[in-house]
């Protein structure tokens, strides 16, 4: 099966009732663990991005306590699924602001974690492309916002 194009998927969608919008909603939210998390996002936490932003740093805050330090296979796996993690919840919010604010803290985290990620050369690599990642989407911010968020960027760089 091919699935439609997204112009296809809005034109259809627009000839469909209420109930038939909200029961297509309903069965995507059964089918997959993502599209449930996505309308769990644009409902009920995308009114108040500031608690959600919270909400995130304390998971990250969760995951970072649970990774295993006794072996860098395992730290570097751990690390990358926080990270992937963090992609999702941005991508839910489609907003460069939580992005970066994210970002920002996965690398605060990332850089004051023990046993030191500068026993690893991975993990450096990882930390210096978020770091790259972020200094590109401070760019594309609002100059205030740009501002404050690259005098945090310079405290991780140093």
């Amino acid at each position: 099966m091919k699935a439609a194009t997204v112009s296809q998927l809005k034109k259809e969608l627009s000839f469909r009732s209420r109930e038939e919008l909200l029961e297509t909603c309903l069965r995507l939210a059964k089918f997959k663990k993502e599209n449930k998390e996505l309308l769990t996002y644009m409902l009920f936490e995308s009114s108040d991005e500031e608690a959600y932003i919270q909400t995130v740093k304390a998971e990250i805050d969760e995951e970072f306590k649970g990774i295993n330090t006794r072996n860098f296979y395992f730290v570097k796996k751990s690390v990358r699924k926080i990270l992937r993690n963090i992609k999702k919840y941005s991508r839910y919010s489609q907003k460069k602001e939580t992005e970066v604010e994210l970002l920002l803290y996965f690398c605060l985290k990332l850089k004051i974690f023990k046993p030191s990620i500068k026993n690893n050369l991975t993990l450096m690599n990882l930390y210096q492309r978020q770091l790259g990642m972020v200094k590109k989407s401070i760019s594309t911010l609002h100059e205030d916002l740009q501002y404050d968020y690259q005098l945090e960027l310079e405290e991780l760089e140093d």
